[in-house]
């Protein structure tokens, strides 16, 4: 069965292959090197050729694997998935703690992994993963261990995650953006800011707002503002389930 012939071309629904002899390459070894690839020179360098040329072998013996870029890539995304982890339920303490403690965490792998926001809204079957599913089953279970019913449950991590990603998103595109630019975040909001004020002097709420960013640290700017809504979203979630604060 090719991908195309597939319901769901995904290398999470595809068969195993039958493989008659010890491949030279494991899938776990493409998975790393394709990350490394991925972080050190972004999305768009990213292809088969030349991913078997960093690991020494050609394009067809990485198709042994994966039957394409797509399936690679949802591969290196759960991957990264890995990366996240909640405390056990046992010691979950507070659900909205917890709950915050996993937003913080996945922003910051995503900014670990700029390429991240390109690929995090293409990804169809993203959530059959096992380190996807392991993390939604483990934010279910913490939602419902709150009091949540389990659909309350779906919707509150759902909103949670969307909140994330849009936010970070954005955040890790200005990285990439700073990256190839050769400026460090300090050095571009030294030269954007007065740009910006300059641009909106006829708007005065426009004109208050970028006064108050003048000489803030950026990044201490961004950790604020991201804590900032993640508060209002879980005030939300709170205020939905009877919390008294």
């Amino acid at each position: 069965m090719t991908a195309d012939d597939q319901p769901i071309p995904s290398v999470w629904t595809r068969p195993p292959r039958e493989r008659r002899e010890q491949p030279a390459l494991s899938r776990d070894q493409i998975v790393a090197e394709a990350i490394q690839l991925l972080d050190a020179e972004g999305l768009e360098a990213l292809s088969m050729r030349k991913l078997g040329t960093r690991l020494g072998a050609g394009a067809t013996s990485l198709y042994r694997h994966v039957a394409n870029k797509d399936e690679l890539i949802e591969l290196v995304l759960d991957e990264v998935y890995g990366e996240l982890r909640l405390p056990a339920v046992d010691d979950k303490g507070d659900w909205r703690e917890v709950t915050a403690e996993g937003a913080h965490a996945m922003r910051a792998m995503i900014l670990r992994h700029p390429w991240l926001a390109s690929v995090l809204g293409q990804v169809g079957t993203a959530y059959l993963g096992p380190n996807l599913m392991r993390l939604t089953e483990d934010m279910l279970t913490l939602m419902e261990s709150a009091g949540f019913t389990l659909k309350e449950g779906e919707s509150a991590m759902t909103t949670v995650f969307s909140y994330v990603i849009g936010i970070t998103s954005a955040e890790a595109a200005m990285m990439t953006m700073l990256t190839r630019n050769g400026r460090t975040e300090t050095e571009w909001a030294q030269q954007a800011i007065p740009a910006a004020q300059r641009a909106v002097a006829s708007y005065p709420r426009l004109s208050a707002l970028y006064a108050e960013y003048a000489g803030k640290d950026p990044k201490q700017t961004r950790d604020e503002d991201f804590a900032r809504g993640l508060d209002r979203i879980l005030d939300g979630l709170a205020a939905a389930r009877g919390d008294k604060r």
